[in-house]
């Protein structure tokens, strides 16, 4: 099987463009780190009747995922490297519906991929989250907020991301009852209205080094407090995702796709 794998700052994945008869079971085997390839994902090429082209995306766990920002990203530069798609601008179908990036090419090259991640919901019935408001509730002993950008996901707010109990707070709030499938949970630090840095704990995959739909998610949630601007640069471990809230309620989320290696694998 030919396997390439590619990083959106550092949340890696193994793309595939043949049909796979378990994919759960391949991303499991596939994804273990130092047993095997290792990634946080599975991002699978797939025929598309409503858009030019499909993404799965199977998490390490064998869980399937509605949407991954980063994964998106890194699949917009595939396809596009590939042939599979031919214009810069596409229309990729996802679980989550239609997502459309947008390729950033400066000098025949892929600087950045820019993507419409869709309009952000905060209704309760759409993350889900079973909280009578869910831009404030507590959970496991946290004040969060939550959102659904193409996947669910749960911010909490804090002042020190280096003791911030990301290993042991993440997995906890991932499966806390309240979220009936789960959600991701972020732990942002706000620098300024401008500028914030986040770490991520994803559901299906654990501590990440970026997060797309999460810096989205996120951005979204943070401006309507007042606590952000409609532009503000999301600070994760390996890089720095830009995020813009039009007026429409739609957030682009732009950043970095990058190759790691292509090869066989059993």
């Amino acid at each position: 099987m030919h396997i390439t794998k590619m990083h959106g700052l550092g949340n890696d994945f193994i793309v595939i463009e043949e049909r796979a008869a378990d994919p759960a079971g391949l991303a499991r085997g596939l994804c273990r780190r130092r047993l095997s390839v290792g990634a946080d994902g599975l991002l699978l090429v797939e025929p598309s009747e409503i858009a030019d082209v499909k993404m799965r995306i199977i998490n390490a766990d064998g869980s399937e995922a509605e949407m991954c920002g980063n994964g998106v990203r890194c699949f917009a530069r595939y396809v596009y490297d590939k042939g599979i798609v031919k214009t810069p601008d596409m229309a990729i179908e996802t679980l989550a519906g239609v997502v459309r990036p947008r390729l950033v090419v400066e000098n025949g090259e892929v600087a950045a991929v820019r993507v419409d991640m869709g309009v952000p919901s905060f209704a309760a019935a759409d993350v889900p989250v079973l909280a009578d408001d869910p831009l404030d509730f507590e959970v496991c002993g946290q004040r969060a907020a939550s959102v659904l950008c193409g996947v669910p996901h749960t911010l909490v707010l804090t002042d020190e991301l280096e003791t911030a109990e990301i290993g042991t707070a993440g997995p906890r709030i991932e499966k806390d009852p309240l979220f009936p499938r789960g959600t991701n949970v972020n732990f942002v630090r706000l620098i300024d209205r401008h500028t914030a840095q986040m770490r991520t704990w994803e559901r299906g995959a654990g501590r990440t080094l970026a997060c797309g739909t999460g810096a989205a998610g996120c951005a979204a949630l943070l401006h309507p407090k007042g606590l952000a601007a409609n532009e503000i640069d999301m600070h994760v471990q390996a890089g720095v995702l830009h995020i813009e809230l039009a007026p429409d309620g739609h957030a682009f989320m732009t950043g970095a796709a990058a190759y790691v290696f292509e090869g066989e694998t059993f």
